[in-house]
């Protein structure tokens, strides 16, 4: 339909695995079960939908050859299979006993995951803004 489907599929895994994050630093300094489970269902959603904006970006970067042709491309795709990986590491981390094992792996691996998405962020936009990859030129009406 002319317009990109990455950028709108990448908010909630995003925002899941940041409150994960934050679900565990809730956890850490009360102990309190609730965040041991908030950050498994967390996890579990920011994966899942994850892989729905993998595909969406996958597609973006097996069509658009500017992108393939950009370092900021791979290193963006890069980024994000790491970033499903350590999330897929972090689910099944704690999928049997949600609570033990947030201290300490599973909180540092939800730091580096917040690292990594930033990074990934900031790769993504650069794709965007600096190099127009999915944006409409003036008197454009055909995406990429």
């Amino acid at each position: 339909a002319g317009h990109p489907l990455h950028p709108l599929t990448v908010i909630f895994p995003i925002a899941f695995l940041a409150a994960a994050l934050g679900s565990d630093v809730g956890y850490w300094l009360t102990h309190d079960f609730f965040w041991a489970r908030a950050s498994l269902w967390l996890i579990g959603l920011g994966l899942g939908l994850g892989l729905v904006a993998a595909g969406t970006g996958l597609s973006d970067f097996l069509k658009i050859e500017r992108v393939r042709k950009r370092t900021a491309g791979w290193v963006h795709l890069i980024l994000n299979v790491s970033i499903l990986v350590l999330s897929l590491v972090n689910f099944l981390l704690r999928l049997g006993d949600a609570e033990s094992r947030i201290l300490p792996w599973g909180l540092l691996i939800s730091l580096l995951v917040g690292t990594l998405t930033s990074a990934s962020g900031w790769f993504g936009a650069e794709l965007s803004y600096r190099h127009k990859i999915g944006v409409v030129g003036a008197g454009s009406r055909r995406y990429p």
